[in-house]
């Protein structure tokens, strides 16, 4: 006999850091809809349409991933109006009314209803309301929810692996969001989900902040792959106690809502989903509608894509755009600020690889191949990463750790990764910066030490030493404007907003060129300064060639430097390149086999109890 299992909750009130993009929830005019937080309703004085990023149901990823042909809407609500329920059918691109209700119900006694929607041929799902003529709808609340066997729901429990360093602030603030959103959603989630905080900084009160939903565990400060392993031991030191690791970072804005609908997802999943991973996305918390990523993948030279560009979700068209784009795509990984993941892949294949930051949660996806969902609902905000570019980071950690993933998953060309390496060392060197280059080197370096020099580095000392090595931006209102002028820096230039980043044929062919203005004598460099603006390693706008002096600027165009011409780092830069090239052209073989033949133990329950410090 089937039974009543809810798929998702509607939201009705926007959270604090969407509060300007309501879009996000609903759609309504100025004042149309006003949450009551004395009574937690949604209070429509005009139509209000539902059919949004967080309260359309995905059917077709429902009908995909759980076999789900007919859902149905509860809603309680009070007053009089008309309900529409609403889909986009199968490659539409516009909505369409799919059946019509009357509502008429004294706020005293509110209407509770059950409306079947079947959704085997819908992409997307949703209602609207609209009062009658000077009267108000209130919703109390409402969910989707299908009927079914009770005999195919999947036994889940859940754990959530959140690592934090110093960052209190953001941590206390989610375990209060899981704690409230967790206990007032109640069964089947409550009972059987509990949520790990490793606390890398040693900074939390574990005592106080520790129960019966929420455990804190004190951890040494081993970056996020250290405290993501320390989350899953936890969760997996008990056999069968766990089916699921959530694995999620601190500094994120998320909903209670999208661990519900990840569970939700999880008990219903069939055939090869039930194995599957579900990867939540990440949208802006500066632009709180730009989705920029759930999936991505890794490309033969070491590169990474994404599956789906930036999608702006406060528009209809992008969410159904964001449901159809099919994520099940070769060598895909998800990123760890929102990944949840089998035990049974952890026990078979292990934990992650010490790498401190950047590169594990690739690794991991390579190591496993997994299937990924993904869902409409199911997502965290987090800052921005353009105007992040750190070289102790993005050059120095990518290049060691990504040399190591190759080494042990096979997931890239070696030879086109030492080509894309060089490049970037003289890329580096024509827009003279020297630190960047110099830790590029050093990540190639370390890589051919070998896996022994990993498994006794203290990560964060280095990354500390590292870290003092970046390039020190100021705001652009403290360089010189003389120099700006006489560089080409507009205002302009400073007011463009954009990061795309779309080179020429000749622009490709230019860069791909080994020369370097290092060579050319005093006489034939420009004696006027220059300016480049980049992200990362991509050059968005400006040129250094031929140029002496450089004025550099961050993505954002409000941080920058000033890089002057130093031939004898130079050479010390290319003299250093060639010699590691010698000796990865001589011990390469050797070093790639041995970081393949360390990587069953480094990635061992063995490995991490005792770089933590737990035996």
């Amino acid at each position: 006999m089937a039974v009543p299992f809810k798929l998702a909750n509607v939201l009705l009130r926007v959270d604090d850091h969407a509060a300007r993009h309501p879009e996000l929830y609903f759609r309504a005019g100025r004042d149309a809809a006003t949450f009551d937080v004395a009574s937690a309703a949604l209070v429509c004085t005009g139509p209000v349409d539902f059919l949004t990023y967080l309260n359309a149901l995905p059917a077709c990823k429902w009908h995909r991933y759980a076999g789900i042909e007919a859902v149905r809407l509860h809603i309680e609500v009070a007053g009089s109006g008309d309900l529409l329920v609403e889909g986009v059918a199968s490659g539409a691109q516009d909505r369409r009314t799919i059946s019509s209700h009357t509502v008429s119900a004294p706020s005293a006694d509110p209407a509770a209803l059950d409306i079947e929607v079947p959704c085997a041929s819908e992409d997307l799902i949703g209602f609207s309301l609209a009062p009658a003529a000077g009267e108000r709808l209130t919703i109390l609340r409402a969910y989707w929810y299908a009927e079914v066997d009770p005999a195919r729901v999947n036994p889940v429990r859940l754990a959530l692996a959140t690592t934090t360093f110093k960052k209190e602030t953001y941590i206390t603030a989610n375990i209060d969001l899981v704690q409230e959103g967790i206990r007032a959603e109640g069964a089947p989630i409550l009972g059987s989900f509990h949520m790990f905080v490793v606390d890398n900084g040693r900074t939390l009160d574990a005592e106080a902040l520790t129960d019966d939903l929420v455990t804190v565990l004190p951890n040494p400060n081993v970056g996020g792959s250290g405290g993501f392993a320390r989350g899953m031991m936890a969760a997996t030191e008990t056999p069968g106690e766990y089916t699921h690791v959530l694995v999620m970072d601190d500094d994120v804005r998320i909903m209670p809502e999208s661990l519900i609908r990840t569970y939700n997802l999880l008990s219903l999943a069939q055939g090869s989903y039930r194995g599957a991973f579900v990867n939540g996305a990440m949208l802006s918390l500066e632009d709180p509608t730009r989705q920029f990523e759930d999936v991505s993948y890794v490309v033969n030279s070491g590169a990474y894509r994404r599956v789906k560009g930036d999608l702006h979700v406060g528009d209809l068209p992008d969410v159904i755009e964001n449901e159809r784009i099919d994520v099940e795509v070769p060598r895909a990984y998800g990123a760890w600020w929102y990944s949840c993941i089998p035990v049974s892949a952890i026990e078979e294949n292990g934990l992650p690889m010490p790498f401190f930051i950047r590169c594990d949660d690739v690794e991991f996806g390579m190591r496993n191949d997994p299937v990924y969902m993904t869902m409409g609902g199911i997502c965290v905000w987090h800052e921005s990463f353009e105007g992040r570019f750190r070289a102790s980071v993005d050059c120095y950690q990518y290049i060691r750790n990504f040399l190591a993933m190759i080494a042990v998953d096979d997931c890239a060309s070696e030879a086109l990764f030492i080509v894309r390496l060089q490049r970037s060392v003289r890329q580096d060197l024509r827009d003279l910066d020297y630190s960047a280059a110099e830790l590029l080197l050093d990540g190639f370096e370390d890589y051919l030490k070998g896996p022994e020099y990993l498994q006794a580095l203290d990560g964060s000392a280095l990354m500390a030493a590292n870290g003092a090595r970046n390039e020190k931006l100021v705001p652009v209102e403290e360089l010189d404007p003389s120099l700006l002028r006489a560089a080409g820096v507009t205002d302009g230039v400073l007011a463009n907003a954009s990061m795309e980043f779309r080179p020429s044929r000749f622009m490709k062919l230019w860069r791909s060129l080994p020369y370097d203005k290092h060579y050319l004598p005093r006489p034939l460099l420009g004696s006027r300064p220059g300016y480049v603006v980049k992200n990362g390693a991509a050059t968005l706008e400006g040129s250094s060639t031929g140029r002496r002096t450089i004025v550099f600027l961050d993505p954002t165009r409000t941080k920058g430097a000033i890089r002057h011409m130093n031939r004898a780092r130079f050479r010390a830069i290319r003299q250093r390149e060639h010699e590691l090239m010698r000796r990865y052209r001589a011990e390469g073989k050797r070093v790639r086999r041995a970081w393949k033949d360390a990587f069953p133990y480094m990635t061992s329950r063995a490995f991490w109890e005792s770089y933590l410090g737990l035996k």
